[in-house]
């Protein structure tokens, strides 16, 4: 009898209590082990669109044979809707421009792939600590790194809204990527940028580490809530744990 995987996962999105539209958005395909989030923008509420064509067209991906497969059909459902908000950019003229965030976990085999351009962000809790698997594509990141600013400076910083990727604009998308290993209890969060600037890492570790994930978007939210949340907010929260069962494979459904 080999171990095979259980995934619980659960998401939520919120305009917050300071934006008319809520731009930010979700994906909890557990059946075929994909998540993502998404934080658009764009001139008259057209940021939603960017963000909801991305879950829309990773929401179409059918079950594959692979995680191979997986992160091809991926990339080229991301390649596809930075193409058109791109074209749609260039049709409203030169000072439009439609795009959007995106993070986006894939689970297979034992393994994850992340995937993402822009300031939302991937965190995993291993073993009671907490890691961020991204690296914000933003211009307070590139001061960060350059020893301009503190990660503590960076939250208040007057161009803490400046990315550098996103799908939809600058050019050619390029995508980051990150993989590796899955073990039994660990515990990820993805998250965009409104969840990021009023909640701090320990607060993210303590509610994923001890919450189920419904509980813990939740908590999250009413965090950020309480916070004021100046913009919208989107989460998704992801459990991995062992069980035994040689029926199961990685793209099963578990219930519960």
């Amino acid at each position: 009898m080999r171990a095979a995987m259980m995934l619980r996962s659960a998401g939520m999105t919120d305009a917050g209590r300071v934006r008319r539209h809520n731009e930010d958005a979700f994906l909890d395909r557990r059946d075929i082990g994909l998540w993502a989030v998404a934080d658009g923008m764009g001139g008259h509420a057209r940021g939603d669109r960017a963000s909801g064509m991305i879950m829309e067209r990773l929401d179409a991906i059918p079950v594959p044979v692979s995680g191979a497969e997986l992160l091809a059909d991926v990339r080229r459902a991301l390649a596809e809707v930075h193409g058109e908000l791109r074209a749609e950019g260039r049709a409203l003229g030169d000072r439009e421009m439609i795009g959007s965030t995106v993070v986006v976990l894939m689970i297979h085999g034992g393994r994850f792939v992340c995937l993402w351009a822009g300031d939302s962000r991937l965190y995993l809790l291993r073993d009671r600590q907490l890691w961020q698997i991204t690296r914000d594509h933003s211009h307070v990141q590139e001061l960060i790194d350059r020893g301009v600013i503190t990660e503590d400076q960076a939250r208040d910083h007057p161009a803490a809204n400046i990315i550098t990727r996103a799908v939809g604009a600058f050019g050619d998308l390029a995508l980051e990527m990150e993989a590796a290993a899955v073990l039994p209890g660990d515990r990820f969060l993805l998250c965009t940028d409104g969840i990021a600037r009023c909640v701090g890492d320990g607060e993210i570790a303590d509610v994923i580490a001890n919450f189920p994930a419904p509980r813990a978007v939740q908590t999250l939210k009413t965090l950020a809530l309480s916070r004021n949340a100046p913009d919208n907010i989107a989460a998704v929260a992801l459990a991995c744990d062992a069980i035994e069962d040689v029926t199961l494979t990685p793209w099963s459904r578990p219930h519960g």
